[in-house]
């Protein structure tokens, strides 16, 4: 048998991972002292509550995954005979999976006939989200662990993400973004703009005067580095404003017509590093 893992910082949520049979493996955040992971301890995320708090000043940060809490993840899977499959987030983004690499020697001594898989999505929230759920497709109908990463060393790099960041003190703060000017976004009205890497790293490619040149700008690279757009998950993702992500897909129906596009909200682990008032568009590309 083969156990699908996914991770929250790809926005998967507990409904996701029940409808592909997945286990979930959840990416704390703290602020006020208190460490939080997704889904434990609270049932459901309130983005708007949680973008709110962003917008009135507080600043939460994130941790890695201890290397006990991998063994407490995959253990109880290769006792039971199982060999895993885990699609994540961006190793270039964080020290975690050291420490996950760590605790599978550990159960490699413990479990040698054990098998374990990793599709590294090389992106975060939103574009790894749309790379998942691909990859669970395939989980779901059957395609052995060696098919489905064979099909990811082809396709992760077939998927993009570019958004726009509102409040650059959150990513400055994180230095997350490399390419990012000291001084682009003091200025009133200007938007970064930032896309995942091929490395699966998030980089500053530009910036735009007001959201509306930036939501067309996004709008626009669909058209110019898309590859059989409609044939896949588009996905709006955003932090805490809907009516934006609305206005985005608006904006991308314009350039490409009619198509089914679905909204996100960025994650609390993750959107602790973006801020509120983001907003971004992951599609099927030619290249990121």
């Amino acid at each position: 048998m083969l156990t699908l893992f996914l991770d929250t910082d790809m926005d998967i949520t507990p409904e996701d991972a029940a409808r592909y049979g997945a286990k979930l493996i959840s990416m704390p955040y703290s602020y006020e002292g208190k460490t939080i992971y997704p889904y434990v301890d609270f049932e459901s995320f309130d983005a708007d509550a949680f973008y709110e708090l962003l917008r009135q000043g507080t600043l939460p940060t994130t941790s890695a995954l201890t290397e006990a809490a991998y063994i407490d993840y995959f253990e109880p899977e290769f006792a039971a005979g199982n060999d895993i499959l885990y699609v994540h987030f961006s190793a270039a983004m964080t020290n975690t999976f050291d420490f996950m690499h760590l605790a599978l020697r550990k159960l490699s001594e413990r479990y040698p006939e054990r098998k374990f898989y990793e599709i590294d999505t090389k992106g975060i929230t939103t574009i790894s989200r749309n790379i998942a759920l691909a990859a669970a497709d395939l989980y779901k109908a059957g395609k052995s662990a060696e098919e489905i990463v064979e099909w990811g060393r082809t396709e992760v790099d077939h998927y993009a993400m570019y958004f726009m960041a509102d409040d650059l003190k959150f990513f400055r703060r994180s230095g997350r973004v490399s390419g990012l000017s000291a001084t682009m976004g003091n200025l009133i009205g200007i938007r970064p703009i930032i896309y995942m890497s091929a490395e699966g790293k998030m980089v500053s490619v530009g910036k735009e005067k007001g959201r509306r040149k930036a939501l067309d700008h996004l709008a626009q690279v669909v058209v110019d580095l898309g590859e059989n757009v409609k044939e896949h998950r588009i996905i709006i993702g955003h932090t805490g404003n809907l009516p934006l992500a609305e206005e985005l897909a608006a904006a991308i129906r314009e350039k490409i017509g009619d198509c089914e596009i679905s909204y996100q909200a960025v994650n609390p682990t993750a959107g602790s590093h973006c801020g509120p008032d983001g907003v971004g568009v992951t599609f099927h590309a030619v290249h990121r």
